[in-house]
């Protein structure tokens, strides 16, 4: 895990605390039986936070690809490219993971009465 968050750079950071206040906010939304925004409005930041980070990771990574010696550009490309998507797979495991805690809560509800 660690390794994970060192190639995907410093923006993983965000990225997590984001997820992790989604997580939160979608299990204190089951528990309560309540919806709220402020879980709609984490779970986009931290969508929007993982594609940040993977895209400055590619622009980093296309600027090394342009100065590095040509045998080196595939691997050093393809090396980074995989480093960057890292900020993506975060935010989509947390967002999976929080989307699947409110499907489950939503299964777990009455149904209204009729």
């Amino acid at each position: 895990m660690q390794l994970f968050f060192e190639e995907g750079g410093i923006v993983m950071w965000p990225t997590a605390v984001f997820g992790f206040l989604f997580v939160a906010s979608a299990v204190l939304g089951v528990r309560a039986g309540a919806r709220h925004r402020a879980t709609v409005v984490l779970g986009l930041l931290t969508l929007s936070s993982g594609a940040l980070g993977a895209t400055v990771g590619l622009i980093n990574t296309m600027r090394w690809v342009t100065k590095a010696p040509a045998a080196e550009q595939l691997v050093g490309g393809a090396t980074g490219l995989a480093e960057s998507l890292n900020n993506l797979v975060l935010a989509f495991l947390l967002v999976i993971i929080a989307l699947l805690v409110s499907a489950v809560g939503e299964l777990r509800r009455p149904a209204p009465a009729r």
